[in-house]
């Protein structure tokens, strides 16, 4: 998770973090625009929605729209809401087109009940766990938004969101009111042992539950995959054996290649030669 020395959340309420100098910057970032249509078109793919049929998304937190032009793109409509008037004020400027709304999502999801076909939010819904101003409750904000939320989706919808948690407390607080909002589903995590590749989606289901979809980058060499954080208050831990292989040995090779596989990369499949010594040339 990210270091709390260079998170936006700690350096001011988003409305004044995201001023006009700000939005710019964050809007002509090629590297962010990248990683946004990346997050944005897996939490779409998450969503499971019907193919070749027009839906109308929620995008909660939509800033200047990049996560909204994947949405168009798509063949979906979409309505994006967002605290920064500096963010809408690009997003306008760019044309995007989905419907724009100044909002705080910590006040509720101001729609007619199941309205949407389903919404996505990437990297805001984090923000709703500090405290900006003496009224703020950050459990309350996220009841509110949750509960709000689940009465805004048509039923057997979903929304994914797409957060960097602090820490696993607010993760735990986030999903918790998720929970007690009448959400079912879980966190979905994609490349869980890569630092730079790992993200969090918090996969939630209205209605009866679905099957809680595979995060990218999590099956072992054997098939087997690594458990999928779903509501619980267990942690999971993975140790090490206290022995370690010897270097070059085909154990040894084994679990570098597995590690690697868990990390997202590609890896040559193990055959019976792997980490067999190769006969000396004449």
């Amino acid at each position: 998770m990210a270091g709390s020395g260079r998170r936006p959340e700690h350096r001011g309420p988003p409305e004044l973090f995201y001023d006009e100098a700000e939005a710019r910057k964050y809007t002509q970032n090629s590297r962010v625009v990248e990683i946004q249509s990346q997050m944005s078109e897996r939490a779409v793919e998450l969503l499971g929605l019907p193919e070749d049929q027009p839906c109308l998304l929620l995008d909660v937190g939509c800033g200047s729209g990049l996560s909204g032009d994947y949405i168009s793109d798509e063949g979906h409509y979409w309505i994006g809401m967002d605290i920064s008037s500096a963010m809408l004020d690009v997003a306008m400027e760019r044309e995007v087109e989905g419907d724009l709304l100044l909002a705080d999502v910590g006040h509720g999801i101001p729609f007619r009940p199941g309205m949407f076909d389903g919404c996505i939010s990437i990297s805001a819904v984090q923000w709703l766990c500090n405290a900006d101003k003496k009224s703020h409750s950050p459990p309350k904000r996220l009841y509110r938004f949750f509960s709000t939320l689940y009465t805004a989706l048509a039923r057997g919808s979903r929304a994914v969101l797409q957060l960097y948690p602090e820490n696993s407390e607010q993760l735990e607080l986030i999903t918790a009111q998720a929970m007690r909002a009448g959400f079912t589903g879980g966190m979905v995590v994609d490349y869980p042992n890569s630092a730079k590749a790992k993200k969090f989606f918090l996969c939630l289901f209205v209605g009866a539950s679905g099957t809680l979809p595979k995060g990218l980058g999590t099956e072992c060499a054997d098939g087997e995959d690594i458990h999928q954080a779903k509501f619980t208050n267990e942690r999971t831990r993975f140790r090490n054996a206290k022995g370690k292989s010897v270097k070059k040995s085909r154990d040894w090779i084994l679990e570098k290649k597995e590690r690697r596989r868990r990390q997202g990369k590609e890896v040559r499949a193990d055959t019976k030669y792997t980490g067999r010594k190769r006969r000396p040339r004449f």
